[in-house]
């Protein structure tokens, strides 16, 4: 599980640090227009300062084929890397992660960015922020997204920065015509063996006849509070959770002791969903900072990005197994 923290804020924007006047140069019809082969085949040792339409692209036709690259945010980061290799086990290629022709030809070469107008239901059920403290969070009757352009972002699977790049000046108001990434359809099917790998920082769902059908970047453990060992199965399915804190069982969350009870909502600790492990206390959830998947540790669950984790709950069934490999 996970808390906003100034700390963790302050990582993820050394990782993907911004500039004002790069992020107004984007357009939507250059991210359609950009060629993915134009991306190099291995991830540059160094990152772009601002985000590349081409990734942009490359990111929304992953996340379209069920390899999810995580939030879609522009950048060339281990992420994107993972899902192209997700991608070519899909598809029965040989597993490099690299962007090679036949990749690029199997992506397709759809529009990825759209308009959208944003509704009143856009608008509702927002909340004015969201505490760092569990115990404000237990005052509070919902934990949800804090604006209309956050709700969108997640639901459009996007870095939230990035949204707002795309819309400069935007207040995101209902009636407003903005542009968003299509990342498509949740994918369906019934997941028979889940793949928790820790060293790859991945999951990987398997169909009963073994192929893959998707794989999501994902938060696995940390050093501290380390993930399971071994197979486990699921035990079921929570979806809109809440979540109890108990310093005795879970960890310590700034000066709480007492055991508190967290209403649901995507920004809460969990997220969206709870996909229960036979495991006691362990389980595979959402976040509320989809920013963060794979950069940053977890509390020894597998956290996923809230779409991710949705998507994947809606494959599985009790006694799925889960297996949780180096």
């Amino acid at each position: 599980m996970f808390m906003k923290s100034v700390a963790f804020l302050a990582v993820l924007l050394t990782l993907a640090p911004w500039c004002a006047a790069g992020a107004e140069e984007l357009q939507p019809d250059a991210i359609n227009n950009a060629s993915v082969a134009s991306v190099p085949p291995e991830r540059p040792s160094e990152t772009s300062p601002r985000p590349e339409p081409a990734i942009i692209r490359l990111q929304v036709l992953l996340d379209r084929a069920g390899a999810s690259p995580g939030v879609i945010d522009g950048y060339y980061g281990e992420n994107v890397t993972k899902a192209i290799a997700g991608f070519e086990a899909m598809q029965g290629l040989p597993v490099d992660g690299k962007l090679d022709p036949e990749v690029i030809g199997r992506l397709g070469d759809e529009p990825v960015i759209e308009p959208y107008t944003v509704l009143e239901e856009d608008s509702k059920d927002l909340v004015e922020r969201i505490p760092e403290d569990y115990a404000e969070q237990a005052e509070m009757e919902h934990l949800g997204y804090t604006s209309v352009a956050e709700k969108l972002a997640e639901r459009f699977h996007m870095d939230i920065d990035l949204l707002k790049a795309l819309n400069p000046g935007s207040a995101f108001a209902v009636g407003d015509t903005i542009s968003v990434a299509v990342p498509g359809a949740a994918r369906e099917g019934k997941v028979e063996r889940i793949e928790a790998r820790r060293g790859a920082g991945q999951v990987a769902a398997f169909a009963e006849d073994g192929s893959v059908l998707a794989v999501y970047p994902a938060s696995i453990g940390s050093e501290e509070t380390p993930s399971p060992s071994g197979k486990h199965k699921v035990k079921g399915v929570a979806p809109n959770p809440t979540y109890v804190y108990d310093p005795k069982v879970n960890f310590k969350q700034g000066d709480n002791e007492s055991v508190l009870e967290l209403p649901s909502g995507p920004n809460g600790p969990v997220g969206s969903v709870w996909i229960d492990l036979t495991k006691p206390t362990y389980g595979i959830h959402g976040t509320p900072e989809p920013s963060l998947i794979g950069k940053v540790g977890s509390h020894g669950c597998v956290r996923l990005a809230n779409w991710d984790a949705e998507e994947l709950a809606a494959m599985v069934e009790p006694g799925v197994i889960v297996e949780f490999t180096d």
